[in-house]
């Protein structure tokens, strides 16, 4: 090989592919929409069915108590991204006690501990509604409040779920590389996605009554 060739196959550009998992991951997100795009709509011709159901279920509603969990999880998501800032400059764990010096794993640790008290904040929620007979069999408006937040809820459960594993995942690695760092941004994707859902939930169900 002469030394142009050999110039010029060393500058040959590379072919930057997009990262199989973040992509697997965004189309599986567009099929959770579609599916949550199916329960609003549930939602809505129920609503439209019985008016009078809705207002009288929505006046048992604590509006003031769900909006400081639903900010208590819109923050979570601001916590969950400090911890891929982290993640992407491969800084697994706290350098320091400052939280400019925190790791992915205490961002996400503190991520998980407002999105548990997101999920114990709606299963209080739940006992005080049963306690006034609104349940998801009691009629329309019952079984469209349940269907909708409890299937958030069940996502919020399962996106704590993923981060005690990519927190657990950091503890085993000796060595925190890109791909471990994938797995944060990933699991960041899903959190992300919950939370506005959550907003649209909490727009449509507690404010525009």
């Amino acid at each position: 090989m002469t030394s142009t060739s050999l110039s010029s196959s060393l500058s040959a550009p590379t072919i930057n592919r997009p990262n199989v998992v973040a992509v697997g991951t965004i189309v599986w997100l567009g099929s959770e929409v579609m599916f949550f795009a199916g329960l609003f709509a549930i939602y809505f011709t129920l609503r439209s069915t019985s008016p009078d159901l809705w207002t009288a279920g929505t006046e048992k509603l604590n509006i003031p108590f769900a909006a400081t969990i639903t900010t208590v999880l819109v923050l979570s998501s601001v916590t969950a991204q400090f911890g891929v800032f982290a993640a992407e400059r491969l800084q697994p764990r706290r350098t320091g006690w400052k939280p400019t010096q925190w790791g992915m794993i205490e961002w996400f640790f503190l991520t998980y501990a407002m999105g548990a008290v997101f999920v114990a904040g709606q299963v209080y929620e739940y006992s005080v509604l049963v306690s006034e007979f609104v349940t998801l069999n009691s009629d329309a408006f019952g079984s469209a409040f349940y269907l909708t937040t409890g299937f958030h809820g069940l996502h919020v459960t399962g996106g704590l779920i993923s981060f005690l594993l990519v927190i657990g995942r950091a503890y085993a690695v000796k060595i925190f590389t890109h791909r471990d760092a994938t797995s944060a941004i990933v699991v960041s994707y899903y959190w992300h996605f919950v939370d506005v859902v959550w907003i649209g939930l909490f727009l449509v169900i507690y404010i525009l009554q």
